[in-house]
């Protein structure tokens, strides 16, 4: 079901995090301080992932997540602490030996795997979650990814994509978020009204409906929350 395009865009992904800035992310995902640029950064994702939190059920007592694309862990020890049995995995081994290390003696079950968020070994679950993980592929290939999940989710898949706003393709064009020797693959803008139309035409997600939507702008970093729901 994954495409050329997919698999190429996923190798530039785990190259960057395991060469090029595994340092620069292990930073940016901690307490240290960090310039303005990179602060922006990081409010704007604790904004995010509280704002998907949220949308997960406050007991998930019984309930399997999958921290897809799960980074440093964050997401993934805050839905153990609620009683998820949560399996997070990253292409990124680095970003995910971190993950161990700051989620040890957190409550609860986890279990880091470091490979493709596709892979069907990895069972069936109730709640998916993909923060800024989707953000690098062409929607097409995002909205084939979101299908396949689909098929081994009972509940909802939260997910975020980068909007098409002149703000944001500005900051593109003119210089990206980090220096070049950092830089993250570039990401693929895309209109929420396309998207919606993407995932209303694949029959892999015919079974969910989009339910909430949220942007969230915080200097250079912005992003947008979509919920889909199991109907």
């Amino acid at each position: 079901m994954t495409s050329g395009t997919w698999q190429a865009r996923r190798t530039q992904i785990e190259t960057y995090f395991d060469r090029t800035a595994s340092e620069t992310w292990k930073r940016l995902t901690s307490d240290a301080p960090v310039s303005g640029i990179r602060a922006t950064v990081r409010a704007g994702r604790d904004a995010m992932r509280a704002t998907l939190l949220s949308w997960l059920p406050a007991d998930m007592r019984g309930l399997r997540l999958l921290d897809a694309g799960c980074g440093t862990g964050a997401l993934s020890v805050e839905a153990a602490k609620r009683g998820a049995s949560v399996v997070a995995i990253d292409v990124s081994r680095s970003l995910v030996q971190v993950a161990r290390e700051r989620a040890a003696g957190t409550p609860g079950e986890i279990r880091f795997e470091v490979g493709d968020m596709l892979d069907p070994y990895l069972g069936d679950f109730d709640h998916v979650v993909a923060m800024d993980s989707l953000i690098h592929y062409r929607a097409p290939d995002a909205v084939r990814a979101l299908s396949g999940l689909a098929a081994r989710t009972r509940g909802s898949i939260l997910f975020t994509f980068a909007p098409r706003t002149p703000l944001l393709a500005a900051m593109h064009t003119v210089g990206r978020i980090f220096p070049r020797g950092d830089r993250a693959p570039a990401i693929e803008p895309v209109a929420e009204a396309a998207l919606r139309r993407l995932i209303e035409r694949d029959p892999g997600l015919a079974g969910f409906a989009p339910r909430h939507s949220k942007r969230i702008a915080s200097g250079f970093y912005t992003s947008q929350a979509m919920e889909l729901l199991k109907r």
